[in-house]
């Protein structure tokens, strides 16, 4: 049983740096949009979707990679396990960020629209599924699943700081893991055919929602990257975030960004070699158009270059160099969604500053939440039964 106290853990002053900057950049960008908006609405609605979509991926990325973690075991998921926790409990600020994409519904989605419906056979047949009713109740559903999971989890570790649990009662957490990641898996792929398939209703991929699951993984693992070296750069966390710890992280990382390079590719492949009006416009929109530039730079951004620099065994077991890759992942996340969604709602190119200010509204706010949440308790678990193994490991 672990000998240590949750005072010997505490959260270092970067964290409320961390949180009061970015509260304040947070209410700058949302003042911003909001003043922005009420010259031009629709920009604002399309805008805000892809900066709620951008806070989405590490919210319910942690969260699938908490329950990995108590599948798995292992030392690598201990050292970072409240980061995850604390990341995942944003799911209620999540939640009440999609209230603005309910009440500009319209302005984002074609279907949404009874005159447009009417007039397109493909529409009319998908009505049953696409309609305002329906997208409201799954979404609230997703939420609900997503909040559960979350707060059982995190609620079980909490009460084990207070009072160990030692094997085998520690078996609850992988009991529900294991259907959890399960059911992620099922509803974060119905949230993208909902949330961003759907921008074009014509068009479909059944990679889909493995490849949105896949790049909320890596947004995940990046963000992990980026707050591990902020809480490890003082004792006792510069020793439990050790650099046999973050190379695992790198790893991970670079598991996450092969498999998303190989599911975009798969995904291109076959609609390209296929050739079918309904489903190949989706490339065209993108690579012979106006938007051509912006699939060049997710190429080298969310793949070249991070798969060039985490082949490097110094750079995994670099902590500040991690968490600067991570930094340049992060971003090059929300550039990602950028191409998936704009060339959708925008035939040329079309860069606006609600762009910018959704986006760090909305992160900055994600990221002040965080940093509150993270200061809710000890940094560790520390009456996990296997923390004093996991510390050792790697010393």
């Amino acid at each position: 049983m672990s000998n240590f106290r949750a005072q010997d853990f505490p959260v270092p002053p970067e964290v409320d740096t961390l949180q009061r900057v970015s509260a304040i950049v947070g209410a700058i960008g949302i003042i911003a949009s909001i003043v922005l908006a009420m010259s031009n609405p629709e920009q604002f609605y399309r805008s805000y979707l892809i900066a709620f979509l951008w806070v989405l991926g590490p919210t319910t990325g942690c969260m699938a990679l908490l329950m990995v973690h108590h599948l798995s075991g292992g030392a690598w998921g201990l050292g970072v396990r409240r980061i995850y926790e604390a990341a995942a409990r944003n799911i209620v600020l999540v939640a009440i960020l999609f209230i603005p994409i309910v009440i500009g519904m319209t302005h984002i989605f074609e279907w949404t629209h009874a005159d447009v419906v009417a007039k397109d056979p493909i529409l009319k047949h998908k009505e049953p599924y696409l309609n305002a009713t329906a997208f409201v109740i799954r979404a609230a559903i997703y939420f609900l699943i997503w909040g559960a999971l979350t707060f059982i989890l995190t609620g079980w570790s909490r009460a084990q700081d207070r009072t160990p649990t030692p094997p085998p009662a520690d078996r609850k957490f992988r009991t529900l893991s294991g259907p959890g990641v399960l059911i992620y898996g099922i509803t974060i792929t119905f949230a993208s055919f909902d949330w961003v398939m759907s921008l074009d209703p014509h068009w479909y991929s059944t990679v889909y929602g493995l490849l949105f699951m896949v790049g909320q993984g890596l947004t995940g693992m990046a963000f992990t990257a980026i707050i591990s070296f902020v809480v490890s750069r003082r004792p006792p966390m510069d020793h439990v975030i050790s650099p046999e710890k973050t190379h695992d992280y790198g790893k991970l990382m670079l598991a996450f960004t092969m498999l998303w390079a190989y599911l975009a590719y798969s995904q291109f492949l076959i609609i390209w070699s296929g050739n079918l009006p309904e489903e190949v416009t989706y490339y065209v929109r993108r690579l012979h158009t106006d938007w051509s530039w912006l699939a060049w730079i997710v190429l080298f951004g969310v793949f070249v270059i991070p798969y060039a620099l985490l082949l490097s065994r110094d750079l995994k077991r670099s902590a500040s160099r991690l968490a600067y890759l991570g930094i340049f992942v992060f971003l090059m996340r929300y550039v990602d969604l950028y191409w998936m969604i704009t060339p959708t709602l925008n035939a040329t190119t079309h860069l606006h500053l609600l762009d910018l200010t959704t986006a760090v509204g909305l992160m900055g706010l994600w990221l002040a939440a965080f940093c509150w949440n993270l200061k809710g308790q000890a940094l560790v678990p520390v009456n996990d039964p296997y923390l004093e193994e996991a510390l050792a490991d790697g010393h």
